[in-house]
């Protein structure tokens, strides 16, 4: 017999249909089992897809799978799953707290339909030489602006400063090198992502950064936006006095065909950083029916 669960498909960080990232959110699919959830993301060519359920610690628990594996956090998709849920009239009060794998992370709605997270206090860790990270993108060291650094507010990206968009469009993802790269630290295999590449030129004028993220396989090739890796990046900039505000646009995606962008704030001083707030509109394009 067919189960039958809700979903909606959701582009985050866009004002418009077609912008930004898409996530599917599948409601009450927080106990399907691994295979299944990443088969999902598999035929949805996605990067990304949530599956959302009953918390007793918060007001929902939400699952974040790639194509290969699950994950703790995901920003694109929290305001996806956030967007859904309000739409459903699922958020009271215009505030929701999801229970992750990374801890609970808070989101707001706003009356004009932004959403909100604020990813928990940065965890900065191993710094990489930048012509390891050079090497992963298929570029060269004097491409790589300071020294890049493995950066967490959920989920650990290594956060790296390219000199200007001509290094940023060059960028290639070496799957060989990702592997030496990953292989050098004292953690789980594949836990740290994919160098997450960022200029301090926006793609518009509206923009202070600009940033691309390429994936391995079985991942699609790039990701158009990626929330937690703002939300990291944000806070190297910000404790590297990279950036004079902490609080500014973020861009990315443009050269996909996506475009999208975030307001990101960082909280705190730059030698205490507590948070980072990004936020972003989300648009629901497709409601209907998973059946398994």
């Amino acid at each position: 017999m067919n189960r039958a669960f809700a979903l909606d498909w959701v582009d985050a960080f866009a004002d418009r249909p077609f912008g930004g990232n898409g996530c599917a959110v599948v409601h009450d699919g927080g106990t399907l089992d691994d295979e299944t959830c990443m088969a999902l993301v598999r035929e949805t060519s996605l990067t990304e897809c949530t599956f959302v359920g009953a918390s007793e610690a918060a007001d929902w628990k939400v699952r974040y799978f790639l194509a290969g594996k699950e994950i703790p956090f995901a920003g694109h998709p929290t305001l996806a799953t956030v967007a859904s849920l309000a739409e459903r009239g699922m958020v009271r009060g215009g505030r929701v707290v999801l229970e992750t794998g990374a801890g609970a992370v808070p989101v707001e709605v706003g009356e004009d339909g932004r959403i909100t997270m604020t990813q928990k206090a940065p965890e900065f860790g191993e710094e990489v030489p930048g012509s390891i990270v050079a090497d992963v993108v298929g570029l060269g060291p004097g491409d790589v602006v300071g020294m890049p650094q493995v950066v967490s507010t959920g989920l650990p990206f290594c956060i790296t400063v390219l000199r200007d968009h001509a290094a940023l469009r060059r960028a290639r993802l070496d799957a060989q090198a990702l592997t030496r790269f990953r292989a050098q630290f004292d953690r789980a295999p594949q836990e740290v992502m994919e160098p997450f590449l960022v200029t301090l030129q926006g793609a518009t004028a509206r923009g202070r950064t600009f940033a691309r993220l390429l994936l391995d396989p079985p991942s699609p090739p790039e990701d158009p936006f990626t929330g937690s890796a703002t939300g990291a990046m944000a806070a190297y900039l910000w404790a590297r006095g990279l950036i004079d505000s902490p609080r500014f646009t973020a861009e990315q995606g443009h050269w996909t065909g996506r475009p999208g962008s975030a307001e990101v704030e960082v909280l705190g001083p730059r030698d205490a950083i507590a948070g980072v707030r990004v936020a972003g509109r989300a648009h629901v394009l497709i409601r209907g029916e998973l059946r398994l």
